[in-house]
């Protein structure tokens, strides 16, 4: 503790879900079965929407960034993880851990800020529906994700900076299986005010603003449904929403299960159990959710798989 230059390039320990010889190749084997359904269930998406025509709206250009951009979350930590695990070192480089960490904010932020803007275009499909096409143009819609993209990454970028100034002894054990961002900070000798402080605020921004926009939508959509007369125009405005109502359901649900994990209890393995489902487990089910409650999507994987083309044209939602 005498000075930086003591632990000038220091190394981190993921200590993940358990070392236990035995259950290593158990704990491998889930973690690749998860990557791998995920990156082929987005990566299934994508294609779809792609290819698909009638897909080329609004609405199915953001699942498509979701879709990457859950991609882009997993491979941010899980290859990490079967690496560790299939040389038996638990160790990370100090550049690893803090790169780890950095897109971990970036791609997490991203899908937080796509979630809000998602809601944002089912509220002006069901509450402006005659106005749709003119104000989710294109134009706006590239620029809403370059914009989601351009925050969180000042965001990560920030949080990373503030990282590097921080001063690291020997004890570098991580209780968890990839490089979260308080988990470094409590690692440092140095005094961490400033990161805790910047945590605090960054995360009542980058959850409180989305949430927040995202409750208004729904709220919004929920009296226009109740407008509606007829049953079955209920039922047909609410089901184009119904998908990414159960996502965002998905991601906040388990990102509270995450906070009241670490609130609640000390047991590190309950809390490394608590994030991995926040953040691997929502990105393998946002995929099926899509495929199986949204008939567009099942109906352009049919067409995608048999050949056969649509004839009618989509409607505006």
């Amino acid at each position: 503790m005498e000075g930086r230059n003591q632990t000038a390039i220091p190394k981190f320990l993921l200590l993940g879900l358990t070392d236990d010889p035995a259950l290593q190749p158990l704990i491998f084997s889930f973690f690749l079965s998860l990557y791998l359904v995920t990156i082929l269930g987005n990566l299934l998406i994508i294609l779809v929407i792609s290819s698909d025509p009638h897909l080329h709206t609004p609405m199915y250009f953001f699942l498509a960034n979701l879709s990457f951009t859950d991609i882009c979350i997993s491979t941010t930590t899980i290859p990490k993880i079967l690496t560790n695990i299939q040389a038996q070192d638990q160790s990370i480089s100090y550049a690893g851990c803090l790169s780890q960490m950095c897109f971990v904010l970036i791609f997490g932020g991203l899908e937080n800020c796509l979630l809000a803007v998602m809601a944002y275009d089912r509220y002006v499909a069901i509450c402006h529906p005659l106005r749709y096409t003119v104000i989710m143009n294109p134009h706006l819609c590239v620029l809403l994700v370059l914009l989601c993209l351009l925050v969180t990454t000042v965001n990560a970028l920030l949080h990373s900076l503030m990282v590097l100034r921080l001063s690291f002894c020997t004890d570098l054990e991580i209780a968890h299986f990839f490089c979260e961002l308080t988990q470094v900070i409590t690692l440092a000798c140095s005094d961490t005010l400033i990161n805790n402080l910047l945590v605090f605020w960054g995360t009542s921004l980058f959850a409180g603003i989305p949430l927040s926009r995202i409750i208004f939508s729904y709220a919004q959509i929920v009296s226009s449904i109740l407008k509606i007369r007829s049953v079955g125009g209920r039922y047909k405005a609410f089901s184009t929403c119904g998908s990414h109502l159960s996502v965002v359901s998905l991601f906040y649900g388990t990102g509270f299960g995450v906070y009241m994990s670490s609130a609640v209890s000390d047991s590190s393995i309950k809390n490394v159990v608590a994030s991995m489902m926040y953040m691997v487990v929502p990105q393998m089910l946002n995929s099926f959710i899509y495929s199986l409650r949204n008939r567009e999507m099942k109906g352009a994987l049919g067409r995608l798989f048999t050949g056969k083309k649509k004839v009618h044209s989509p409607s505006s939602l």
